[in-house]
């Protein structure tokens, strides 16, 4: 296995997971908070959409989809106390976003070499460019530990 098959590997597991959690709820079911302060699903997997076309974006040359028009402002630190389902995108919506950015994501991994996965991005938490692609996995993971105290508050049986 190369560079580029276990980043993908990284990258898959974490979409595995995440897309296991997300399946079976529904637009309200992602609504709920399983704290008071804590993000509810909808902005959660916004911001993870988002996230993930700009830090892509960041070490591609832009190549990533292009999101749709006011997307990224639905989904900032302002609008994460917002409980007003009408203000976010559909599960639907998101699930495409979700699919076409991840697609955008694989796309720009499969156009790297072996010396691209060493580069520095300048950023701390994901210093080179093979840190980055490995974020895209483990980003939604971080995010995938609320969404399975949700399912369980919500009634669902643990699947994994």
């Amino acid at each position: 296995m190369n560079a580029k098959e276990a980043l993908k590997l990284s990258i898959d597991m974490g979409d595995f997971i995440a897309s296991g959690y997300l399946e079976d709820l529904t637009d309200a079911e992602m609504m709920h908070r399983p704290t008071e302060k804590a993000n509810h699903i909808k902005w959660q997997l916004g911001h993870l959409i988002t996230a993930e076309n700009g830090m892509i974006n960041q070490i591609s040359d832009g190549q990533m989809p292009d999101l749709p028009d006011g997307f990224a402002e639905k989904y900032t630190k302002e609008t994460a106390t917002n409980d007003d389902e009408a203000a976010f995108d559909s599960k639907e919506e998101l699930m495409k976003q979700y699919q076409t950015q991840r697609a955008g994501t694989l796309k720009a991994l499969e156009s790297m070499n072996d010396a691209d996965f060493d580069k520095e991005t300048g950023v701390e938490y994901a210093p080179t460019v093979a840190s980055m692609f490995a974020l895209q996995g483990s980003h939604y993971l971080m995010h995938a530990g609320q969404w399975a105290v949700i399912r369980r508050q919500l009634g669902r049986e643990p699947i994994f």
